[in-house]
């Protein structure tokens, strides 16, 4: 036999109504169930608002009619026609003692306990006895009971405490006598020895199911309402969030006390001591399995079950030297909460017992700062202690699984995982049993909060990483390509899945926390795009406060530098192939990287030094590894490349360059490239990464071009001065010729001095070989000193320096 609960959301709706029916039918081809119903979805709250209203004189007539209208709907949609009458006007008498009763209160203005227990249980009253008429019809054997004769208890109104023994006897005794019919029995609702109403509290009809099923022995309970079981997390927070297929007791008490709010813990203790499994089902999809709660549940794979929380919650800090060592003050503190009924979610105490803090609903907080006062009125004057403190504006997150227990590096990835986000954690509690690591943060960061410890335990979903991009032009455009193109291979290979949420140029800028689609994103950032602002576009995506949050600047702009160190202070990685932040002042330099390492986010640049090509991350990896850079030589500009992998034969040096200008090579003024300037601030990263605090003035330039090519007035004229100076590079290329080596203009880090000089190489030589528009570095190190590391390719080019880019994101991914 099995106990079936329907939930306050199955039984509002006349198609809910007619799928719990069809599960009756199944169930009853075995045996008849027990049903437990709910009051419909809200109305046990808008029963406890009419007696408010009637207890402060308010008018409360519209309220009630709405509600009475409400159950008549139902059964107008659901009863057969030559049954409304019988069943409407029970419904409607039901409402008048209710109203009665309300006059009543209204008249003395006096709301007791008991009276709102009586008002309260007419929820469950009038939808068990509708749902049962419903029923009868079907299954003529359908009979209404009120569980106020069956479930017995003390008089505590509002949160009565069940008499077990008494009560598993007069279930015992009441089923036997009608086991031929199919029992509807009102949830939440039981009685003291002198017959007057009580109720269970929050979560009371699941309290009711289990007290039956445990006093029966069913073989199992199930609790039906309007989702697929219990969740990984809150799925309103985390859409990530899938339904779990099996818990134990202990798991499913303790996501459920954490505010998992399908079912209510003390409902299960029955079951728990009788070992009977409890089964959420969903009446909107009721061929889904659902969860199960059991004792012999399998062994998974995942080292939590689920994160639940807490949305709001207060925390109380009392503290003083007076404590140190004293005995006495945490017996004295809890035994006063719990007298006045102060119900404390969760503690946590110094080791040198210097502090006691504790969390708490935020109604209960004012009142039980005053008490402590009272309480400790005289530790306080002797300044033993200090004041007590309340903080606001909190949540408790928790994550919870038996597989925690005794297994490394749970703490570890979850402060990780808050740490890198930037999630400040107020205090922190894990009890010996290690099936819950509890934290209080701030309420404004429970989402995010969420959702990050949600992508770092369940590795089998993909990680999301919420991407702002600045710039929209070909780097930009073609990293989004990439993006959209590999978005499959991303997750599959890397578990990982890439938001684009933010876009800005010059011009606009767009928004959306869902993800812009990527096929459209011009279209969307022209049309729907608001004016473009970087500073409110760095305040945009600082109050989005999502996870796992990049900045891409694709820009050669300074304006976006000097939000960079703003940025990595709100948790929030960067990647950039814009070369200004690293070669400007050293200072600036070296606070990026310290302010990016304090707050646990990630500064890549790939792409600042060679584009797509691994320098930056070669040249990190050996310092990380302890080796010792000697000597760098390096090629780094594809323009200077292509033009002396070109001046060779016949061709003018005037050609050649204007030739790389035809081609895109070169800028619209070539003198920005062959002056030196791009390669000196390569260089000057480079330096800076190898450990040397280098200055621009202190790289070594020696120039291509004559005097008199660098101080033309115009483009035009810059190359009338370099046809002019033909002589001057014929004789180098002759020289070069001559002796069997090439040009090569090659930049040097040797014993910290930087320089950038135009050399002959022969075919001894690495760069020897150099063709088209290729970079090439060359790293001689302790580890390769005989034969230097040497890393060879394209320099330059939108797609390249994309795919510098998008590695870049999966690396921050990565972590």
């Amino acid at each position: 036999m099995k106990v079936l609960k329907f939930g306050g959301t199955t039984v509002g709706s006349v198609q809910n109504v007619l799928t719990l029916l069809d599960i009756l039918a199944e169930e009853a081809k075995t045996e008849k169930p027990i049903v437990v119903v709910s009051a419909m979805s809200g109305v046990t709250n808008q029963l406890s608002s009419l007696a408010d209203h009637a207890a402060d004189g308010k008018d409360f007539s519209r309220y009630l009619q709405e509600l009475e209208e409400r159950h008549l709907a139902v059964a107008d949609g659901l009863i057969q026609e030559e049954n409304q009458e019988s069943v409407t006007a029970k419904l409607k008498a039901c409402f008048r003692e209710l109203e009665s009763l309300l006059h009543g209160v209204a008249s003395l203005r006096e709301l007791t306990p008991k009276t709102r227990d009586i008002v309260l249980s007419y929820g469950e009253r009038c939808a068990t006895f509708l749902i049962s008429e419903v029923a009868r019809q079907r299954f003529p054997e359908a009979l209404f009971v009120d569980a106020a004769t069956l479930i017995k208890t003390d008089s505590s109104f509002g949160h009565a405490r069940v008499q077990a023994e008494v009560t598993e006897l007069l279930i015992r005794s009441f089923y036997s006598e009608h086991k031929d019919s199919l029992l509807f029995v009102t949830g939440f609702i039981a009685s003291d020895e002198r017959g007057q109403i009580t109720t269970l509290g929050r979560g009371g009809s699941d309290y009711t199911a289990a007290l039956i099923g445990s006093a029966l022995n069913s073989s199992e309970i199930q609790i039906w309402t309007d989702v697929n079981g219990m969740m990984t997390a809150d799925p309103k927070m985390v859409k990530k969030a899938i339904p779990l297929t099996e818990l134990s007791y202990i798991e499913a008490m303790e996501l459920s006390y954490f505010g998992a709010r399908v079912i209510y813990p003390p409902s299960m203790t029955p079951a728990f001591l009788k070992r009977i499994p409890i089964i959420i089902r969903n009446i909107t999809n009721p061929a889904f399995p659902g969860t199960a709660i059991r004792h012999d549940i399998q062994k998974s794979g995942s080292n939590i079950k689920g994160i639940s929380s807490i949305n709001e919650t207060s925390i109380i800090n009392l503290q003083g030297s007076g404590m140190v060592g004293k005995a006495g003050y945490s017996g004295r503190l809890f035994s006063l909460l719990s007298r006045e009924q102060i119900n404390v979610i969760l503690i946590t105490q110094a080791s040198s017992e210097h502090s006691i803090t504790f969390a708490l609903h935020p109604a209960d907080a004012p009142k039980a700062k005053r008490l402590i006062e009272q309480e400790f009125e005289l530790e306080l004057q002797a300044e033993k202690l200090e004041a007590p403190t309340i903080e606001q504006d909190l949540s408790v997150m928790a994550i919870v699984g038996e597989n925690m227990k005794q297994t490394p590096g749970i703490a570890g990835r979850l402060f990780h995982a808050l740490g890198r986000n930037g999630v400040n954690v107020r205090a922190i509690a894990q009890g010996s049993s290690e099936y819950n690591i509890s934290v209080i943060i701030s309420r404004h960061d429970l989402p995010k909060a969420l959702n990050t410890v949600h992508d770092a335990f369940f590795v089998e979903l993909k990680k999301t990483l919420h991407l702002f991009c600045l710039g929209t032009g070909n780097i930009s455009s073609t990293l989004i390509r990439q993006l959209q193109e590999h978005q499959g291979f991303l997750q599959q290979h890397n578990g990982i899945q890439v938001k684009v949420v933010g876009i800005s140029n010059s011009r606009k800028m767009v928004f959306d926390a869902d993800g812009l689609p990527l096929d459209n994103w011009r279209e969307v950032l022209e049309t729907a795009g608001e004016p473009a602002d970087l500073q409110e576009f760095v305040q945009r995506m600082k109050r989005m406060n999502l996870p796992n949050c990049i900045l891409a600047d694709n820009t050669a702009s300074p304006a976006p530098v000097r939000f960079y160190e703003e940025v990595f202070r709100s948790n929030i990685s960067i990647v950039t192939c814009n070369k200004i932040g690293n070669s400007s002042d050293y200072a600036q330099y070296k606070n990026f990287k310290d302010t990016a390492f304090q707050h646990g986010v990630d500064f890549y640049y790939e792409t600042n030094v060679g584009a797509g090509l691994p320098i930056v991350r070669t040249l990190r990896d050996l310092m990380m590894s302890g080796d010792q850079v000697l000597r760098i030589e390096a090629i780094l500009s594809g323009t200077i490349s292509f033009i002396f992998n070109n001046f060779k034969g016949d061709a003018s040096f005037h050609d050649v360059v204007k030739m790389a200008q035809e081609k895109g090579y070169t800028e619209p003024d070539p003198r920005d490239d062959l002056s030196g300037m791009d390669f000196m601030r390569k260089m000057l990263i480079l330096a800076r990464d190898a450990g040397y605090a280098l200055e621009a003035k202190d790289v070594q330039i020696d120039n291509i071009l004559p005097p008199s090519c660098l101080q033309a007035a115009s483009v035009p004229e810059f190359y009338a001065e370099l046809k002019a100076a033909e002589a001057y590079f014929q004789e180098l290329k002759d020289k070069a010729e001559s002796s069997g080596k090439v040009l090569r203009y090659i930049g040097k880090l040797d014993n910290g001095k930087a320089t950038i000089s135009l050399e002959m190489v022969d075919e001894t030589h690495p760069f020897y070989t150099l063709s088209g528009s290729d970079n090439i570095i060359s790293f001689t190190t302790d580890r390769y000193k005989e034969r230097p590391m040497v890393v060879k390719g394209p320099g330059a080019g939108a797609e390249v320096t994309a795919a510098g880019v998008f590695a870049d994101i999966v690396n921050v991914g990565a972590h």
